[in-house]
């Protein structure tokens, strides 16, 4: 039995870099898995958008689809967006079979991809004591969104950090965080001396460069999650997840923030 396709669909935007990591993230997928069919597809912004991808998919014949979230938490475009734009083309066509898979986050593949990042940028385990670490989203009004966030940072705090902040790329919003530069300034008034941020998102684009301004009077910046290996392994698992049947429900508590993929 042919396996089904992985449709991974993006955000989009205006900033060519993000396609590209994107496009470069899916083709590390296919190396870590020959022979599976994957496919790219937009909400915004960027081609091919989404409804095309599963036309195109529809008439050479393939017989279903696994349609994966490239996002880090459930909020709207995964509560939303995304089922809207799916259950139109179950409509208009009905011979292809879309399951839609479960958002990336929260994993412990995510902790080690952003461990990783922070690593390239020269914050090291034994560094941890004396570091103060901004954990910046691109931001949201969810409230599961926020507490995923906030478990993170929880989580974080408890790996070796001196202190460990919540952030959104810009101003925050009503039950969410500060702006990264509001947290970075916060963790200097502590006595912080050394301040990392880690984006915790995927591609660049507006927010996360609203995150490295805000990042100024930062000392360290990690780079995006971008092509990590660690995530790669991630959409694959969420694939796996989804084939089985196993993709969380639209009110199902998110998965545990393990931090031992934080460790040393």
């Amino acid at each position: 039995m042919t396996a089904p396709v992985l449709l991974v669909i993006a955000h989009g935007s205006r900033d060519a870099r993000h396609a590209a990591t994107v496009h470069a993230l899916t083709a590390r997928v296919r190396s870590l898995r020959p022979g599976l069919r994957v496919e790219t597809g937009f909400l915004d912004f960027t081609a091919p958008p989404v409804p095309r991808v599963l036309e195109r998919l529809a008439a050479e014949g393939e017989a279903a689809v696994v349609a994966l979230p490239l996002l880090l938490t459930r909020a709207f475009h995964a509560k939303s967006d995304i089922p809207a734009v799916l259950g139109e083309a179950r409509r208009r066509l009905p011979r292809l079979r879309v399951r839609q898979a479960g958002v990336l986050g929260p994993s412990p593949l995510l902790n080690a991809a952003l461990q990783r990042r922070l690593r390239e940028a020269g914050v090291h385990p034994a560094d941890r004591a004396s570091t103060g670490l901004v954990l910046a989203s691109a931001g949201s009004t969810d409230p599961e969104a926020i507490a995923v966030i906030a478990e993170i940072a929880r989580e974080l705090r408890h790996t070796g950090w001196c202190s460990v902040r919540p952030a959104f790329a810009s101003a925050p919003s009503p039950g969410g965080f500060p702006s990264t530069e509001d947290a970075v300034r916060a963790l200097r008034s502590e006595g912080v001396r050394r301040v990392a941020v880690a984006p915790y998102v995927i591609a660049p684009g507006r927010l996360p460069d609203r995150i490295a301004a805000g990042a100024a009077g930062a000392d360290v910046l990690a780079d995006v999650l971008g092509p990590a290996p660690e995530l790669a392994r991630l959409l694959l698992a969420r694939y796996d997840e989804a084939r089985r049947g196993q993709a969380r429900r639209a009110g199902a508590r998110p998965m545990a923030v393990r931090a031992a993929a934080f460790g040393a």
